[in-house]
């Protein structure tokens, strides 16, 4: 077991990291069109995923910078209690000892997801995709480097090269210990994972998020927030899904406006029985659809008869990630927001900001779909267990 490195060395590590990033830049940059080149899927939002460009490489930098400046999250006093025979209680924050990030096709995760394990003093397991092999063995690489440059040892980041038989049969059956597994990808990584772990999973869960414009939305707003809750598809902040209000006035010169916007960026607009039938769409043939997350340059319509029936519309079909409601109404908007069963909800503003560093968190470990232990983006402050600490002079019970 590793011994937890001091704030001041884990912070040195991380600074060092963005020096060498800075410096091995091309080379990343290069090594990752190697990865892009060899790619011979048609996921296209998994290639998106995959490139990385001066942007990608600024932002790793960033985030292990920021990471640096942040406090410890462990060891951090939560409770405290002096019992009436004298001994002193104490619950703090500690970390979990071993995460493992098992990952699709995003080198910015050998750095930032790593990142933020390594600063809350975890060992770090990396099982990335084969699609971003050569990208992130060198990401690993430079981890490598800057842990030896710190006197540290390199075992606190480790890349597992395994093919999908050998990652089933170490999540059946660790060679190590794991304290914590998080997959990041799409669902079906995620169903994989959870089929076969053996400890504890963060599920990183599907998008599918939907946009409400109630009858009393400003609709400027509305059209904006649909429109960049478009701009990028193959994030999981996504919106994939527009629920319009049957009593919106000027319903049908809006739909107009914003089917056409929707067109000039190229995405396909689906519509449900009663918007497809009014604005000469595709229509869909099974309600399944609403189920699904895209991923893709695609939308869905449909009509609506109220805040009340939107909720339970969303509650069936979201995953459980983002949602958002456009109105000028509080009373409406706080009923939506209280009663949607999603990570994030939203007034009048896009589900895009769903994302660690846009919530104040630095940057994230995952987007958590799930209600424990923590819901949403994962930060730093997020990925600690805790313990208790008694200090006392002979007390017995």
């Amino acid at each position: 077991m590793n011994t937890l490195l001091s704030i001041e060395k884990r912070n040195a590590v991380l600074l060092k990291m963005a020096v060498l990033l800075e410096q091995e830049r091309q080379a990343i940059i290069a090594v990752n069109k190697v990865d892009l080149d060899s790619y011979s899927g048609d996921d296209i939002s998994m290639f998106d995923r995959l490139k990385v460009d001066d942007t990608k490489v600024d932002e790793m930098i960033k985030a292990v910078t920021h990471l640096a400046s942040q406090d410890d999250p462990v060891g951090v006093e939560r409770f405290s209690f002096k019992h009436d025979n004298g001994m002193q209680v104490y619950n703090k924050t500690a970390s979990f000892g071993t995460v493992l990030i098992i990952y699709e096709s995003r080198p910015d995760v050998t750095v930032e997801a790593a990142g933020i394990a390594f600063k809350s003093g975890n060992k770090i397991l990396l099982k990335g995709g084969k699609e971003s092999l050569r990208s992130n063995l060198k990401i690993v690489e430079l981890w490598h480097q800057a842990l030896r440059e710190k006197d540290a040892s390199t075992d606190w980041v480790e890349y597992l090269q395994f093919n999908r038989t050998e990652t089933q049969a170490f999540l059946e059956k660790p060679t190590q210990k794991v304290d914590l597994i998080v997959p990041r990808g799409g669902e079906r990584l995620i169903a994989f994972v959870k089929q076969h772990a053996t400890c504890p999973v963060i599920i990183s869960g599907r998008g599918n998020n939907f946009v409400y414009v109630h009858k009393e939305a400003d609709l400027d707003i509305a059209v904006d927030v649909i429109m960049n809750g478009k701009s990028k598809i193959s994030a999981c902040n996504a919106v994939d899904k527009v629920l319009i209000d049957e009593n919106l006035p000027n319903k049908d010169e809006f739909i107009k406006t914003l089917i056409s916007k929707l067109k000039e960026f190229k995405i396909e607009v689906l519509g449900d029985a009663t918007i497809s039938k009014s604005c000469d769409l595709e229509m869909i043939t099974s309600d399944d659809i609403w189920y699904e997350e895209f991923l893709d340059y695609k939308i869905l319509i449909g009509e609506i008869g109220s805040n009340q029936e939107t909720i339970a519309m969303i509650n069936t079909y979201s995953g459980g990630h983002s949602s958002s409601i456009i109105t000028t109404n509080q009373a409406e908007a706080q009923l939506f927001m209280e009663n949607v069963d999603t990570a994030a909800v939203y007034h009048n503003a896009s589900t895009r900001f769903t994302d660690g560093g846009q919530l104040g968190l630095g940057g994230e470990l995952a987007i958590s779909t799930d209600k424990l232990h923590q819901r949403g983006p994962i930060g730093l402050q997020h990925l600690v267990t805790n313990k208790w600490y008694v200090h006392g002079n002979g007390q017995i019970r």
